[in-house]
């Protein structure tokens, strides 16, 4: 368990300096640009077309850069600035970052045609062939095409996870394969030696990053744990618990309330690491999954063999009890989002005082209720458990209903975890009350079922 204090004031720096960060490094790639032109850039139309092409390319291709730094699972980046507001971030940039390159493909091979008076598909056969590397530039495009459309949600709906996640791994050959035509073609880069140091240090930078923390850390970590399935436990109807056995595993500094990557090395579930919360505190020698049988992956856990070895990126997360700033603390789990709340009840300590809702439709969705149970009766009456259970009519998670259910809910911190729509509902219920943006805690499961 970790021993973590119970109550320790957050601030926005982290945020703020991740922001700085990345306004610098666009202030800089929009600096290339400008700081290498000359009048013939902009002296025609289609000289102009050209130049705004170019610039597009790089605020485009820094965008997809700094989305793989966002998700590189940095860990002083993850702490200080959350794990959810970080995939926020990425998934708020991928779109410009894709239109933004698209523009460049449409205004350059436009421009040049211009400006050399020929068709647009004679001019897009002459650029591949007249520059370097322009091929791999182009599959590159493509692959980002690929990776930018199965993101959108209607298209990511009708498709599994693995799926999605495959595809989307295309998108570090996309940027990788877009480099050598950029530095070998760009008027910002060629005859401009500090510029193309800037730029290659940024891809180096970002590539050393991903095979560290995501591959070879984790890797290291794994093995060094070994970390294998020690049982798997149904706890209701296509809910189970995974219960993994290791050595040291306080080394991995886990919370309760934060959740790793599992690859599991089994059939079916080598390919693809799947995110889930800790649902309990972890200990020296184990840790513990609940997870609900939502897709393919998911209900295959129930499945694993005792003894698969089990290889492991995290922890992630900033969902920990150290985010809390008061003494007393609103814990509000959706269904199977109770899996992290019941692991993070375990952080608070020096008597703390905890109500915990746990929303669910039915009664048989209730997992884990025993351990929420064992744990009220034994927390000297620091812990209270309201079981709200049925459809939504009958529970509003308004401002009004939660403050007769709990009276100080505006007082308090807030930690939630559910699907959307339930998040959604006490996130407006904590602004109305006045709660302040700094003391509301969310983790959103976009895989949930919803809570009727």
């Amino acid at each position: 368990m970790s021993n973590s204090s119970t109550i320790k004031y957050s601030s926005r720096a982290g945020v703020d300096w991740a922001a700085l960060i990345a306004g610098l490094g666009l202030g800089l790639t929009v600096a290339m640009q400008v700081t290498s032109m000359s009048h013939a850039d902009i002296s025609s139309v289609y000289a102009a077309i050209t130049s705004f092409s170019r610039l597009c390319a790089l605020v485009g291709t820094y965008f997809a850069v700094l989305g793989i730094f966002l998700i590189a699972r940095i860990p002083f980046v993850e702490r200080s600035v959350g794990h959810d507001r970080l995939v926020t971030w990425h998934r708020k940039l991928a779109p410009y970052s894709l239109f933004l390159i698209g523009f460049h493909v449409i205004f350059v091979i436009l421009g040049y045609a211009g400006q050399d008076q020929v068709p647009l598909y004679k001019e897009t056969w002459n650029v591949l062939h007249k520059f370097y590397w322009m091929w791999a530039g182009l599959g590159g495009f493509v692959l980002m095409v690929l990776a930018g459309v199965t993101s959108y949600k209607k298209a990511r709906a009708k498709m599994s996870y693995e799926t999605w996640w495959i595809i989307h791994i295309y998108t570090y050959a996309a940027i990788a394969l877009s480099f050598m035509h950029q530095v070998l073609n760009g008027s910002m880069f060629v005859g401009h030696p500090l510029a193309r140091l800037y730029w290659t240090a940024l891809y180096v930078l970002m590539g050393a990053s991903v095979l560290y923390w995501r591959i070879g850390l984790p890797l290291v970590r794994s093995l060094r744990h070994n970390l294998k399935v020690d049982r798997v436990v149904i706890e209701g109807p296509d809910v189970v618990s995974v219960i993994m056995r290791g050595r040291k595993l306080y080394k991995l500094a886990a919370q309760g309330g934060q959740f790793f990557s599992w690859r599991f090395l089994e059939k079916g579930h080598l390919l693809v690491a799947h995110p889930y919360s800790l649902s309990a505190a972890p200990t020296e020698h184990f840790v513990r999954i609940t997870v609900k049988g939502l897709g393919d992956h998911s209900r295959s856990l129930a499945l694993l063999h005792s003894g698969t070895r089990v290889f492991v990126e995290g922890p992630y997360g900033a969902f920990t009890a150290g985010r809390a700033s008061s003494p007393h603390v609103v814990l509000v789990g959706g269904g199977v989002g109770i899996t992290p709340i019941r692991a993070i009840i375990e952080e608070f300590k020096n008597g703390v005082q905890m109500d915990v809702i746990y929303r669910a439709s039915r009664e048989e969705d209730l997992v884990l209720r025993e351990e929420i149970d064992y744990l009220v009766a034994n927390s000297d009456g620091t812990i209270r458990v309201h079981y709200l259970v049925g459809p939504r009519k009958n529970h509003p998670m308004d401002a009004k209903s939660l403050t007769k259910l709990v009276p100080s809910f505006a007082d308090s911190d807030i930690y939630i975890c559910g699907p959307g729509p339930l998040v959604e509902s006490v996130r407006k219920a904590a602004q109305d009350v006045g709660v302040p943006k700094d003391k509301f805690h969310d983790e959103a499961f976009g895989y949930h079922t919803e809570i009727k």
